[in-house]
């Protein structure tokens, strides 16, 4: 599953006067929804049209969630069936998609969701769904390889411009989806990872800004990193040379450094997956380049955790999942991050920059070691240290 690019910026254009009217209008008619919904919550005791009650129940700005609700609107409302609130009041369109984020977003339970809105556990659920569906069918262009070699050159220069590695076109990660799993349920064994927990993994390459470009989820918490990213589409088209296949970096001494992803001692040394050097006492050349590397791999950590408190549903502990919906739902929350750094919300910046995403999870090692990508560290590790032979 491969992911996306950020949106173009579009070029603002002087309206007529009937067209600020109309978007007055539109704007006034939205606002007088959320002020509606706001006071149907139990808990908003003062409700507020201002960004900042809307972004502590949403966790996003007005912006992106009327960008999110272009997106879904289409396909959730060709939907048939119709819900109402405990008061018997209709659900409008955006009530539904406000019930959706909220559940994603604050990771509370369907009944404490419900109560919230005053609506039915089973209408949460539906309605969440339905957001699922419309958002797997609408916003999967946010979640995409990149496509030029414009877009390629830009990522790889960002991430240079991190600790120096050139080329480098992703950085792969790992982190462990909770689930709740009771002994007595037949699928509890498959579940059950390395550290005892019952866990689904979600595998992430990520670029500079922290937006995810290619995911892969759905296997048991217990299957290796490597063995996961073996069975990926991405590692298919790697082998085939059919991606990693853009322009080469020249060294000073006329060598070359093809395209690259890094990843931690979880995962195969490869031709085009690079990974530290191992050991405890390094020679300085090789430190510092595990230093550089690490450094630059905080990228995804920081990533991976941003992903769980943004959407809390997978952060904690998920109770009884259905295993053939949840690999959904993460790849819907995977999508709504790459949708706020594409729109630029400033919510994020809001938020702490922490990299501890899969707290309790030991370090387990692949050791599996390709000459080529022996070869290619190497080069790397004498390039970062300016004793490239001239």
């Amino acid at each position: 599953m491969g992911p996306a690019r950020g949106l173009k910026k579009r070029r603002k254009i002087e309206k007529k006067p009937e067209e600020n009217a109309s978007a007055s209008s539109e704007k006034e008619r939205s606002f007088d929804w959320w002020d509606e919904l706001s006071r149907k919550m139990n808990g908003l005791q003062s409700p507020s049209k201002g960004p900042d009650k809307f972004k502590s129940v949403f966790r996003i700005s007005r912006k992106t969630f009327n960008y999110i609700c272009s997106l879904v609107k289409e396909d959730m409302m060709a939907k048939p069936g119709s819900f109402t609130f405990s008061n018997g009041k209709p659900v409008s369109f955006e009530d539904q998609v406000a019930v959706a984020l909220r559940r994603l977003s604050s990771g509370e339970s369907l009944v404490i969701v419900g109560d919230l809105f005053g609506l039915h556990h089973s209408t949460v659920s539906q309605l969440t769904w339905r957001f699922v569906e419309a958002m797997e069918e609408r916003g999967l262009h946010h979640l995409r390889w990149p496509s030029t070699e414009e877009e390629m050159m830009e990522i790889k220069s960002k991430f240079e411009k991190i600790q120096g590695l050139p080329n480098c076109c992703g950085v792969i990660e790992t982190t462990h989806i909770m689930m709740c799993l009771p002994s007595s349920d037949p699928a509890s064994k498959v579940w059950l990872d390395h550290e005892k927990n019952h866990s689904m993994v979600l595998q992430a390459i990520v670029d500079p800004e922290m937006r995810f470009r290619d995911i892969v989820t759905g296997w048991p918490g217990k299957i290796d990193d490597w063995l996961v990213f073996q069975s990926s589409n991405f590692y298919e088209l790697c082998d085939k040379g059919e991606r990693l296949n853009g322009k080469n970096f020249m060294l000073p001494e006329g060598s070359e450094i093809r395209e690259y992803i890094i990843g931690d001692v979880g995962y195969p040394l490869l031709p085009y997956l690079i990974i530290p050097y191992e050991g405890k006492e390094l020679h300085e050349l090789r430190a510092e380049f595990n230093k550089r590397h690490s450094a630059t791999r905080l990228v995804a950590h920081r990533a991976l955790a941003r992903l769980k408190e943004m959407w809390k549903i997978i952060q904690g502990v998920m109770w009884r999942p259905d295993k053939h919906k949840l690999p959904r739902i993460i790849l819907v929350c995977c999508l709504l991050h790459n949708i706020v750094i594409d729109l630029e919300d400033d919510v994020q910046d809001e938020m702490p920059l922490s990299h501890d995403h899969d707290s309790g999870y030991r370090q387990r090692v692949c050791g599996s070691v390709d000459i080529k990508g022996v070869h290619l560290r190497d080069k790397l590790s004498l390039y970062l240290s300016g004793k490239s032979p001239q």
